[in-house]
């Protein structure tokens, strides 16, 4: 199947799939062969706290600038600003540390797995996918922001 990048980075909506069937997989899993990390719940708190607030303010930055949030439908503008000055994927990272947060709530080695699982698969089912429709639609603006920003964390590049 030939996806048209251009026009929208994928057909499916997969980060938000991904995040909850690692979710609801790794429970089912931890309910079936339990295991213990034995790391502090009140990390867990803080690491989902952050998770959830860089989610919020990246969906709140993309909401401000009236571009499209949606991971299977094309962008209308490229976003910067907030979160996107240090991660082309800001939604991404919290995400994966919301679930890391989860994963240590629940005491779930797991689920820690799971939350890994799922940046690996959101890295090839939609981060590559929707660089290249940046690319397509945004050509030099995207090339600048992609060598100065990192794709997950970091320091900006100058």
């Amino acid at each position: 199947m030939h996806i048209d990048y251009a026009v929208r980075p994928n057909q499916f909506p997969w980060p938000p799939v991904l995040l909850a069937g690692a979710f609801f997989c790794s429970l089912f899993i931890e309910a079936v062969l339990p295991t213990r990390t034995g790391i502090s719940g009140l990390l867990g708190l803080l690491l989902f706290i952050l998770g959830l607030a860089l989610d919020i303010w990246a969906m709140l930055t993309l909401r401000r600038a009236r571009t499209n949030i949606l991971p299977n439908r094309a962008a209308d503008r490229l976003v910067t600003r907030g979160p996107y000055r240090w991660s082309r994927n800001p939604i991404y990272v919290g995400n994966t540390t919301l679930l890391l947060g989860l994963a240590i709530i629940f005491d779930s080695a797991w689920m820690i797995m799971a939350a890994f699982a799922m940046a690996f698969a959101v890295h090839h089912l939609a981060v590559l996918r929707e660089e290249q429709h940046l690319a397509e639609r945004f050509g030099a603006d995207w090339t600048a922001y992609k060598d100065r920003t990192p794709r997950w964390l970091g320091r900006q590049r100058r």
